[in-house]
């Protein structure tokens, strides 16, 4: 009898212990799976001191599938709540505002917290409880313990590309609330439109809140609509409307008013503002544009005064000033610009630059609040009691924690969620770049080159979604989603890139959740993707899916896959040129988009190579090994296929494992000015027996990179080595009269062949 008492406990044991982890997004810190159940009852009955708003945004999310009732009684409440217990000396009290703890046992819910803020937080792990457990209604006993990692958590929006309405402005901060994000970062004001309205100056919406036509399609296409675009804004009845809804969720926004470039908008209504006469238009095209904000006084009083209005309106401790990508070329040559660098005795523009976010940022001191602004705000010297947004890479952030600045870590490698997320052949056009779901949540907002007193002035992440090529409010749900959720995780601090899979299967249970919402997310995960490799002398290509992999039907002769075709076993030997297409299938029913790639082999296909100067993190994908992968780039798309190099010279050397003959060499670069990508200014080809002394064979100049249109195709003659040297130079520093003036060129490259 013993025996089988021990037996039983131990089976009780086994099935208590292997009870599948809740499907929630962000995984809370610390989950104690219990005994027994909760079983959802018709009707939840609440205690009636529990804080009302927070109590009603949690009905209404649950929707027609739970029944309320309040009551006054201890006994038979399902949901309860109270603060902590409070210690006698109060222990980090901000940090501990987002905490909070859940209890489920099999009579009801108890909810801890000190502020309503972390009761908020519990609700929506509470509410993907109940979501998770809808059909069976029972929701397992268990113990929460949680709260955020940073303090900063934030989704950015820009609605002065493409502009969205306030109730679509209130779902995104919607979705921003049910994955615990708690910042919203308002883009307000650009180039291509202003978009709230100063009643000191109602020529900025009148005028500059529309513009004339918007470009459509790839930059490279260089095509337009043709149809005016606006008058689009806010009224400031209608903000003060949405940061009251942002409050209720416990939300900050953090509005942008860019300064001192992207400003054409702005110029556009008020064109002595500027270092020339004008006149201005709003821009219809995307990019950087030489007419910016010149730093008189006139200039100053009038973003004061506009600064005066936004602070009135929005409550939050921060204020972004923009302060990325200003040419400096009007200010070259204004003499006004030219005297007061003089004057203050300032380096250079640069110098300038500084002295203009200085002034303002004294400005917005004397307000009580403080300035953030993207990373180029370090040009020159950074303002006192700045904050820096890192977006160019992680350097700016780096630099502003050693200097004891705070900043919020947001690299487009990671976090620019209008990149790519999917293979880009079967993804809406979108800006370039590929940031696939894993990639945003592999990122850590932690430098490694910081200390732990460093790490201190990180106050978190946020990813940035910019809108040239979102021209809808359903385009906006398919960019953010499903990435939002991995950079949920990430701001949270739960997310562990070695449990990807674990991770992704979450994801795909908090797709109920937004079919019902009915959100247009984007499905790429279904999607088969592809990875190449070094195989023997070749290559080889590699299928993956988030469901079985044997599910996956090929093909390498340029017919369309089908439920007939090869099963994929593992990855395909490319020894000649072809196109692999593929799909996924279940129940003889596809599945996915059908997925192609085109492989161009040569001589170096698979060969190993080395690069002296690495490309830039957001145009890295797969390393040196992608110009030898056999894949040629797509000239309208910036995706997975290109390395960029913004002011880098290309070195790449080319190890053919042995003496090997060949005649041509080839390799493909890219013009996009609107971009600031410019062709290479020149190209030498070397070869090599030893690796060590190399010969230059071929050289050419920027004329013929130029009639080539990119597409470089070299007669080297009869050459063989072992070792084949390309070096690719860059056109160096943007000239006037381009976008980006004096900023450094991008280089884009591809594939380097040779045959």
């Amino acid at each position: 009898m013993r025996r089988f008492l021990f037996m039983c406990s131990v089976i009780f044991s086994t099935v208590f212990h292997a009870q599948k982890r809740p499907d929630l997004i962000p995984y809370p810190q610390s989950v104690t799976m219990q005994e027994g159940k909760f079983i959802i009852p018709e009707t939840l009955i609440l205690n009636d001191k529990l804080p009302k708003e927070e109590t009603e945004y949690f009905k209404k999310r649950l929707g027609s599938g739970v029944k309320f009732r309040n009551s006054s009684k201890t006994e038979g409440i399902h949901l309860m709540y109270m603060p902590f217990p409070q210690p006698k000396i109060p222990i980090h009290p901000e940090e501990d505002k987002e905490k909070y703890t859940i209890d489920i046992s099999p009579q009801r819910i108890f909810i801890t917290s000190n502020t309503r803020q972390g009761y908020f937080l519990a609700l929506q792990t509470l509410a993907q409880l109940f979501e998770e457990h809808k059909e069976d209604r029972e929701i397992p006993a268990l113990r929460i313990e949680d709260q955020p990692k940073f303090a900063w958590r934030g989704m950015h929006l820009d609605v002065c590309r493409h502009f969205f309405n306030v109730d679509e402005v209130k779902q995104y901060i919607d979705y921003l609330a049910m994955y615990k994000l708690n910042t919203f970062h308002w883009h307000l004001t650009d180039d291509q439109g202003w978009r709230i309205e100063i009643k000191k100056y109602p020529k900025l919406t009148q005028i500059g809140s529309k513009r004339k036509e918007s470009m459509v399609g790839a930059y490279v296409d260089n095509t337009f609509d043709r149809k005016p675009y606006g008058p689009y804004f806010y009224t400031q009845e209608q903000i003060k409307d949405v940061i009251k809804y942002a409050q209720q969720r416990h939300i900050t926004i953090v509005p942008e008013i860019e300064m001192p470039g992207h400003a054409l908008a702005a110029l556009s209504a008020y064109p002595e503002l500027a270092c020339t006469k004008g006149p201005f238009e709003a821009a219809t095209k995307w990019g950087v544009f030489d007419d910016v904000f010149c730093p008189k006084e006139e200039t100053f009083t009038f973003l004061e005064n506009v600064l005066d209005e936004v602070i009135a309106l929005f409550p939050s401790q921060y204020i972004h000033i923009g302060g990325d990508e200003c040419p400096k070329t009007r200010w070259k040559e204004c003499a006004h610009c030219q005297e007061l660098i003089k004057k203050n005795n300032l380096k250079d523009e640069h110098g300038l630059q500084s002295y203009f976010i200085q002034r303002i940022e004294k400005y917005v001191n004397s307000k009580g609040r403080k300035i953030i602004g993207w990373d180029e705000i370090l040009e020159g010297g950074l303002a006192p009691n700045a904050a820096v947004m890192s977006w160019t890479g992680v350097n700016g952030g780096i630099e502003a924690a050693k200097s004891s600045h705070f900043a919020v870590m947001t690299p487009g490698a990671y976090c620019y969620f209008d990149h790519y997320q999917g293979d880009p052949q079967t993804e809406p056009n979108a800006f370039g770049g590929f940031t696939p779901l894993d990639k945003v949540y592999s990122y850590d907002p932690i430098p490694s080159e910081l200390n732990a007193e460093q790490a201190k002035y990180i106050l978190g992440v946020q990813a940035n979604l910019w809108t040239e090529y979102i021209t809808d409010f359903k385009q906006v749900q398919y960019m953010i989603f499903p990435r939002l959720m991995a950079l949920s995780e990430v701001g949270w601090g739960t997310s562990d890139p070695k449990n990807y899979k674990e991770f992704e299967g979450r994801v795909i249970s908090q797709f109920k959740i937004l079919d019902k919402m009915k959100v247009n997310y984007a499905r790429s995960i279904y999607n088969i993707t592809g990875k190449v490799f070094p195989a023997g002398n070749g290559i080889s290509y590699e299928l993956n899916v988030s469901q079985d992999p044997k599910g996956i039907r090929y093909t390498t002769d340029g017919t369309e896959p089908s439920i007939n075709s090869q099963v994929y076993q593992g990855p395909i030997a490319v020894s000649k040129s072809l196109t692999v297409k593929s799909a996924y299938f279940e129940d003889a029913q596809l599945k996915s988009a059908i997925s192609f790639q085109e492989f161009k082999i040569s001589k170096t296909t698979g060969k190993k190579i080395t690069l002296e100067q690495q490309p830039s993190e957001n145009y890295s994908f797969g390393g040196a090994f992608t110009l030898v992968d056999g894949i040629i780039g797509n000239t309208r798309q910036l995706g997975k296929t290109w390395l960029g190099f913004q002011g880098k010279d290309v070195v790449a050397t080319i190890d053919l494992g042995q003496k090997t003959n060949f005649s041509e060499v080839y390799f493909n670069t890219l013009e996009n000015k609107g971009s600031w990508i410019h062709l290479a200014k020149s190209a030498q080809i070397f070869v090599s027996d030893d690796g060590n002394s190399f010969k230059m064979i071929k050289e050419i100049g920027k004329e013929e990179i130029k009639n080539s249109q990119g597409k470089i195709k070299l007669n080297v003659g009869n050459q063989t080595a072992k070792y084949i040297k390309l070096k690719i130079e860059n056109a160096g520093i943007i000239p006037a009269g381009n976008p980006g003036a004096d900023s450094k060129a991008w280089l884009f490259v591809d594939e380097i062949g040779a045959n």
